[in-house]
């Protein structure tokens, strides 16, 4: 299951999503995040699903990676829709002994969850469809007007940006220790929720020090490299904004702006 997780991964493609510039792929995936919670009826979300769609079958991805990063999501959903259906007053749809469910609950359940999954798939387009040192780049001109205030703009876009490229790497180490230490003999699966948890503290130690290991390797290789952070720094290729970005932009601002619409005629 750790590896179903694509949050971080980047999938090689000449997609138009693609070859979208990646200051205006952040825009539309914060503007979508905003429509998220923006909406509030079957309209609006069924408006954010088509959209969601429609970027889908525009980013060249196959749909089984996409359906990997909601995979792990499941425990997620089914204790968010679970929390709704029985402690969300009205009308009541079934008893199961002190637990009421009602039709307001399920509503909100199935809201919930529409949110949920709409977010990761939209975060997940945004990595799958940006490498890292184009995000990196797009993160650091977004930031770059606030270094008046002493912002270090270039040294945040590369934290979050290493952060997110290594999030598959320690993913795909902790399921490598897992089946090492599984097959010695260490079961991850079975017992109860507190012998689980302590049968997973013989993995932590590898995987922090692999972590410390890889962080030292990084470290090394930059400063061998001679990084010296964003000061008088050139780039091979300087972002550019194209016609496509702002039909882009302007594509997904309409449609935010319906989402809103049709919450504030609905109320």
């Amino acid at each position: 299951m750790l590896t179903d997780i694509t949050l971080g991964q980047y999938f090689p493609g000449n997609s138009i999503i693609h070859r979208l510039d990646p200051r205006i792929k952040i825009f539309i995936t914060l503007l979508f995040f905003g429509g998220i919670f923006l909406a509030g009826n079957y309209s609006s979300y069924g408006l954010l699903i088509l959209f969601s769609g429609f970027i889908i079958s525009k980013a060249g991805v196959p749909i089984k990676h996409i359906a990997r990063s909601i995979k792990p999501l499941w425990l997620l959903i089914l204790l968010t829709v679970s929390v709704h259906i029985f402690s969300t007053p009205g009308t009541v749809i079934l008893n199961i002994g002190p637990l009421t469910a009602t039709m307001e609950g399920l509503q909100q359940a199935l809201f919930m969850t529409v949110r949920l999954v709409l977010l990761i798939i939209i975060a997940s387009i945004l990595t799958l469809t940006t490498s890292p040192l184009v995000l990196t780049d797009g993160v650091e001109h977004l930031l770059s007007p606030f270094r008046r205030i002493g912002l270090p703009a270039h040294e945040i876009a590369m934290m979050m940006t290493i952060a997110l490229r290594f999030i598959p790497t320690l993913l795909e180490e902790t399921d490598r220790i897992m089946k090492a230490q599984t097959a010695r003999g260490a079961d991850f699966i079975h017992g109860n929720i507190l012998q689980r948890v302590k049968n997973m503290v013989p993995l932590l130690v590898p995987l922090f020090i692999s972590a410390f290991r890889r962080a030292d390797e990084l470290a090394v290789a930059m400063e061998a490299r001679c990084y010296r952070g964003g000061e008088n720094r050139t780039r091979m290729k300087e972002l550019k904004y194209h016609m496509r970005d702002w039909l882009a932009f302007v594509v997904a601002l309409i449609v935010i702006a319906c989402v809103g619409g049709l919450r504030w005629v609905a109320n």
